[in-house]
Protein backbone atom coordinates (compact mmCIF):
# COMPACT_ATOMS: atom_id res chain seq x y z
CA UNK A 1 0.00 0.00 0.00
CA UNK A 2 2.99 2.37 1.03
CA UNK A 3 4.69 1.95 -2.25
CA UNK A 4 1.32 2.13 -4.33
CA UNK A 5 0.72 6.15 -2.56
CA UNK A 6 4.62 6.68 -3.31
CA UNK A 7 4.52 5.78 -6.58
CA UNK A 8 1.05 8.24 -7.13
CA UNK A 9 2.72 10.73 -5.05
CA UNK A 10 5.14 10.69 -7.85
CA UNK A 11 3.38 10.70 -10.60
CA UNK A 12 1.56 13.74 -9.21
CA UNK A 13 5.17 15.95 -8.64
CA UNK A 14 6.25 14.26 -12.05
CA UNK A 15 3.01 15.55 -13.87
CA UNK A 16 3.37 18.78 -12.49
CA UNK A 17 6.68 19.56 -12.74
CA UNK A 18 6.04 18.61 -16.91
CA UNK A 19 3.44 20.97 -16.64
CA UNK A 20 5.05 23.70 -15.02
CA UNK A 21 7.86 23.20 -17.30
CA UNK A 22 5.90 23.27 -20.33
CA UNK A 23 4.51 26.78 -19.29
CA UNK A 24 8.08 28.23 -18.72
CA UNK A 25 8.36 29.09 -22.23
CA UNK A 26 5.11 30.99 -22.40
CA UNK A 27 5.89 32.69 -19.37
CA UNK A 28 9.19 34.00 -20.42
CA UNK A 29 8.14 34.91 -23.40
CA UNK A 30 5.79 37.49 -23.01
CA UNK A 31 5.55 38.89 -26.70
CA UNK A 32 3.96 35.94 -28.14
CA UNK A 33 0.91 37.22 -27.67
CA UNK A 34 1.73 40.47 -29.02
CA UNK A 35 3.27 39.38 -32.03
CA UNK A 36 0.60 37.02 -32.82
CA UNK A 37 -1.94 40.29 -32.71
CA UNK A 38 -0.12 42.62 -34.61
CA UNK A 39 0.63 40.15 -37.27
CA UNK A 40 -3.27 39.55 -37.04
CA UNK A 41 -3.94 42.84 -37.25
CA UNK A 42 -1.76 43.65 -40.37
CA UNK A 43 -3.51 40.20 -42.37
CA UNK A 44 -6.74 42.15 -41.49
CA UNK A 45 -5.77 45.29 -43.05
CA UNK A 46 -4.43 43.42 -46.18
CA UNK A 47 -7.89 40.96 -46.66
CA UNK A 48 -9.88 45.21 -46.26
CA UNK A 49 -7.61 46.69 -48.15
CA UNK A 50 -8.36 43.86 -50.87
CA UNK A 51 -12.33 43.93 -50.54
CA UNK A 52 -12.37 47.26 -51.08
CA UNK A 53 -10.45 47.85 -53.69
CA UNK A 54 -7.41 49.86 -52.06
CA UNK A 55 -5.27 46.43 -53.16
CA UNK A 56 -4.61 45.41 -56.21
CA UNK A 57 -4.46 41.75 -56.31
CA UNK A 58 -1.05 41.90 -57.25
CA UNK A 59 -0.73 44.00 -54.26
CA UNK A 60 -2.54 41.93 -51.60
CA UNK A 61 -0.97 38.58 -52.93
CA UNK A 62 2.43 39.88 -52.26
CA UNK A 63 1.74 41.91 -49.38
CA UNK A 64 0.20 37.99 -48.09
CA UNK A 65 3.25 36.26 -49.37
CA UNK A 66 5.28 38.53 -47.08
CA UNK A 67 3.12 38.24 -43.88
CA UNK A 68 3.42 34.47 -44.16
CA UNK A 69 7.39 34.67 -44.63
CA UNK A 70 7.43 36.39 -41.68
CA UNK A 71 5.70 34.30 -39.98
CA UNK A 72 7.56 30.97 -40.87
CA UNK A 73 10.46 32.81 -39.62
CA UNK A 74 8.79 33.44 -36.08
CA UNK A 75 7.58 29.81 -36.09
CA UNK A 76 11.90 29.02 -36.70
CA UNK A 77 12.80 31.41 -33.74
CA UNK A 78 10.53 29.94 -31.38
CA UNK A 79 11.37 26.72 -31.49
CA UNK A 80 14.49 27.71 -29.25
CA UNK A 81 12.69 30.53 -27.62
CA UNK A 82 12.68 34.22 -28.95
CA UNK A 83 16.24 35.60 -27.96
CA UNK A 84 15.67 39.74 -27.65
CA UNK A 85 17.49 40.17 -31.04
CA UNK A 86 15.06 37.61 -32.62
CA UNK A 87 12.38 39.58 -31.76
CA UNK A 88 13.90 43.05 -32.61
CA UNK A 89 14.40 41.57 -36.14
CA UNK A 90 10.50 40.33 -35.87
CA UNK A 91 9.26 43.57 -35.37
CA UNK A 92 11.25 45.56 -37.84
CA UNK A 93 10.30 43.31 -40.02
CA UNK A 94 6.37 44.08 -38.98
CA UNK A 95 6.80 47.34 -38.86
CA UNK A 96 8.42 47.01 -43.06
CA UNK A 97 5.16 45.54 -43.65
CA UNK A 98 2.87 47.69 -41.84
CA UNK A 99 3.86 50.53 -44.06
CA UNK A 100 4.14 48.55 -46.97
CA UNK A 101 0.58 47.79 -46.39
CA UNK A 102 -0.39 51.79 -45.66
CA UNK A 103 1.25 52.76 -48.74
CA UNK A 104 -0.34 50.41 -51.01
CA UNK A 105 -3.30 50.96 -49.70
CA UNK A 106 -3.02 54.64 -50.61
CA UNK A 107 -1.63 54.61 -53.47
CA UNK A 108 -4.63 55.33 -55.52
CA UNK A 109 -4.22 52.14 -57.19
CA UNK A 110 -7.69 50.82 -57.99
CA UNK A 111 -8.59 47.46 -57.98
CA UNK A 112 -9.46 46.75 -62.14
CA UNK A 113 -12.81 44.46 -62.39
Amino acid sequence: MKIAIAALAAAAAVTSFAGAAGAQPLARDASWGAINARQAQIEQRIDRGAARGDLTRREAARLQAESRQIARLEARYRIGGLSQPERADLARRLDRLEAQVAFERHDRQARRG
